[in-house]
């Protein structure tokens, strides 16, 4: 398992930092894939246990977000999701009338989704967008890459006391701790680092940045690992060999890209 999570990790962050510098439209085809097949992954874990939220209204609004920030920034985001509001109470009224017996709460799911990976997807979209928001991105995402790797390596050498024993039983204080530390260090480094390009990223601000996520980014991880255990899963998928689905490799980072992007905008 150790093995393949690393053969996973060493082909997609070389991949995903090049996507980053790059920016643009592979960026931004990056994203849209990345959350239209998590959406198809959420879409079926309810679907499987026994819901009908409605696939299509759900993948649309998610692209719809994105390309929403692509173009606009937030300047129709009211406009779209009102939108998407509407259009999903309509479809899911219909599923009623044609006999879908619990049509109001998969509306609910169907709107859960849009909000979770279309709202909060479309961050990644945003936070890349901002002046120097190459290196910003660069900041952000690692350091959650880091509080996990601290939190993996932490845990699995001094895990004694469970985090969240019901939502997620592999996870320890100890290696949350251990999170928190090498996402803090490792984010006041590479903020040293990309200072040298932007002076912006100061280390100070990769401290109050490292820190932040590395505390707040763990609920994204239990978040979804709380809708994948109310349906008795470990993964949301298996695309990822080691590491389950895109939704398992995204969760900490959608809580990362909005929490980024205004500690950036507040830090000035």
């Amino acid at each position: 398992m150790l093995v393949k999570r690393l053969l996973v990790v060493n082909l997609l962050i070389p991949a995903l930092v090049l996507l980053i510098v790059l920016g643009g439209w592979p960026y931004t085809l990056l994203i849209l894939f990345a959350l239209v097949w998590a959406a198809w992954e959420y879409w079926r874990i309810f679907h499987d246990g026994g819901y009908s939220p409605a696939l299509a209204v759900l993948a649309a609004g998610v692209i719809s977000l994105v390309l929403g920030r692509v173009f606009w920034n937030f300047q129709y985001s009211d406009i779209i999701l009102s939108v998407f509001v509407l259009v999903a109470m309509a479809a899911h009224v219909l599923r009623y009338e044609r006999g879908q017996p619990q049509a109001a709460a998969d509306l609910g799911i169907t709107l859960g989704g849009i909000l979770y990976l279309g709202w909060l997807g479309s961050y990644l979209i945003s936070l890349r967008n901002l002046p120097n928001g190459i290196w910003w991105t660069l900041l952000v995402l690692p350091s959650v890459w880091l509080a996990d790797s601290g939190a993996f390596l932490f845990g699995r050498r001094f895990g004694r006391h469970p985090l969240a024993p019901r939502v997620s039983p592999s996870k320890t204080w100890e290696g949350y701790l251990g999170g928190i530390l090498f996402g803090v260090a490792g984010t006041v480094l590479l903020a040293w680092l990309w200072q040298l390009r932007a002076a912006e990223v100061t280390p100070v601000k990769g401290l109050v940045i490292g820190l932040t996520l590395a505390v707040l980014t763990p609920l994204g991880d239990l978040g979804e690992s709380m809708i994948k255990r109310q349906f008795g899963l470990k993964d949301s998928g298996n695309v990822l060999p080691g590491h389950g689905g895109i939704m398992d490799r995204i969760d900490s980072w959608l809580w990362a890209a909005v929490i980024g992007y205004y500690l950036v905008i507040g830090l000035g």
